[in-house]
């Protein structure tokens, strides 16, 4: 698929060359600096040296104080208290989090985590049945509830108090709970509003300890499940959550809970895990608990005490996510056939696909890959409980929701947000909807959003990158949205050496400027321009810097995004 080039604007060179000279770094550097807003030598100190007392109070969240007063008295007065959560990464490891940490402390205390398939996302009416059933009197939801209202009022029908600990955002009234925690609300004054789910949990134990001097230690313990709820949840790796994973990675690679080093055993790597390994090594095993059996997995791995029951729940998530795999490739190749053998499907600008045997578990999977594959809004449906439930992915800068409010009429329930959503929709309704949807599309997509984009941050020689370029480039990790690895331009490189395929798909090779070193380049995916690059002929290469370890040997390697002629 052609990529389109889009590089973005220098800032001013006078700011980029005072703060290039305060900092003693090249002025690429301190460009890339002021592009993530960081415009001055105590900003950049803040950026370069991440520190936990960066950690906001977390009372300056609306509802804190209400929540550990009522935490406090249901210790106080014996209360059954359940931790509940939603059953993706970010809601497990938030539960885990809570769980864990007030376990310490108090006995009366123990968690739930809807089914996917019978329950559905969010609070469910079973689980408040389930509460009151057995005597617990206080639920702690995290990830979950701001737009619970009606289910708030019911478990308060039922004597049921709930605090809800969430990051999405809220709608037009919040429920009627002891406490409602959500930077998002209107009314928070809490500085940073992008915090994950389990970011949330963090924040309520780091209150509850800080009141009654439990030692900031006794919540750090819990940092590298923060770590994974961010990497996985994909929220923004800036201000507190760059602090939190920046901490939290340290954890993971010198002293995981006994979980997440049993994790890390299944996943075939023991240490130096960045964002990016956590998304694909230990993300999507945790997740495949609940896509393919039961969520409660991921939570007992995650708060085990002994090494053994941690094996061997790692070995049962394992197996679960190897399940995944196969259910995730199956459906991906029948979806592709559907698309690639009907000519309307492949000239729309929309894609619908629709089969009543596909696993919803993966469905979302499933989508991801086909909007990589056609570039195009995508919703991929299958059948469950005598409806259509489907997942919905976007393309960058089309706002899928907005879509989908325009068919709101033809669905029976829909959520999510500019990128990613679910929908239920009675099967009658397919044809319908899958027309809708398509004429909403092309009346509001730009040509230019249809095409994949590589933003470029900055133009690069490659005699620039040295060690000392290379050590303070890794200093701008943690990287993630809104603070990713940054993307440079090089003109007029040409292979030395060799180029060669890895693989079948992806591209070695070595290549120089003019009066520059040689750099060892690998291109997944772009095996087919090895002919190209062999003629001997300049091209240009946009690619990120990264460090190459074989047999011990480290060097720094540029992973090529795209090569152009």
């Amino acid at each position: 698929m052609n990529k389109r080039w889009s590089v973005s604007p220098r800032p001013d060179n006078a700011d980029v060359i005072k703060l290039a000279s305060e900092l003693n770094i090249d002025p690429i550097l301190s460009s890339l600096l002021i592009q993530r807003g960081i415009n001055t030598f105590e900003e950049a100190k803040y950026f370069f040296r991440p520190d936990l007392r960066h950690l906001h109070d977390p009372f300056l969240m609306a509802g804190m104080e209400q929540a550990i007063d009522r935490i406090e008295k249901a210790i106080a007065d014996k209360e059954k208290i359940l931790v509940y959560g939603d059953y993706d990464v970010d809601g497990t490891t938030a539960v885990s989090l809570v769980y864990s940490f007030f376990k310490n402390l108090y006995d009366a205390i123990a968690y739930y985590i809807p089914d996917r398939y019978n329950e559905g996302y969010g609070i469910s009416t079973q689980g408040i049945d389930y509460a009151a059933d057995h005597s617990f009197t206080l639920i702690i939801a995290l990830d979950c509830g701001i737009k619970s209202v009606d289910k708030i009022a019911y478990a308060n029908s039922k004597g049921v108090d709930f605090i809800i600990c969430d990051h999405h955002l809220p709608g037009a009234e919040l429920p009627e709970a002891i406490a409602v925690l959500d930077p998002k609300r209107s009314d928070c004054p809490y500085p940073y509003k992008e915090l994950s789910g389990c970011g949330i949990g963090f924040k309520l134990i780091q209150a509850y300890a800080e009141k009654n001097d439990l030692g900031f230690d006794t919540v750090a313990n819990y940092l590298d499940l923060v770590a994974i709820s961010i990497a996985s949840d994909i929220v923004h790796i800036t201000g507190e959550n760059r602090t939190l994973a920046y901490f939290g990675l340290q954890k993971i690679n010198s002293d995981p809970c006994i979980g997440v080093k049993a994790l890390m055993g299944v996943a075939g790597r023991t240490g130096n895990y960045t964002i990016t390994d956590v998304v694909f090594g230990l993300g999507p095993r945790i997740n495949a608990a609940g896509r393919i059996d039961d969520a409660k997995h991921a939570v007992e791995l995650l708060i085990a005490t002994d090494e053994e029951s941690a094996n061997e729940k790692g070995l049962l998530i394992n197996g679960k996510n190897t399940e995944r795999k196969g259910h995730d490739q199956q459906i991906t190749d029948e979806a592709l056939s559907l698309i690639d053998n009907d000519e309307f499907l492949i000239g729309k600008k929309s894609t619908v696909v629709y089969n009543e045997n596909w696993h919803k578990g993966v469905i979302g999977i499933v989508a991801s890959r086909l909007t990589e594959k056609y570039y195009r809004p995508t919703i991929v449906l299958t059948r469950s409980n005598g409806h259509l439930a489907g997942s919905a992915r976007s393309v960058i800068g089309y706002d899928l929701y907005e879509a989908l409010y325009d068919c709101k009429d033809l669905l029976i329930q829909f959520g999510g947000h500019k990128y990613a959503a679910g929908l239920t929709l009675d099967p009658e309704q397919l044809q319908a909807f899958t027309d809708r949807f398509e004429e909403v599309v092309c009346a509001t997509i730009t040509e230019e959003q249809l095409v994949q984009e590589i933003r470029i941050d900055a133009e690069l020689e490659l005699k620039q990158i040295d060690s000392k370029f290379f050590r303070i480039l890794n200093q701008f990790a943690p990287f993630g949205p809104e603070n990713m690895a940054p993307v440079f331009l090089t003109k007029g490189v040409r292979i030395n050496g060799y180029a060669s395929l890895a693989g079948e798909l992806h591209l070695k090779m070595a290549v120089k400027q003019e009066g520059s070193p040689l750099f060892d380049c690998i291109g997944f995916g772009l095996g087919n321009y090895l002919a190209d690059v062999s003629e001997g002929n300049p091209f240009d290469i946009c690619y990120t810097i990264e460090e190459n370890v074989w047999r011990e040997r480290r060097s720094i390697q540029l992973n090529i995004k795209g090569i152009r002629f």
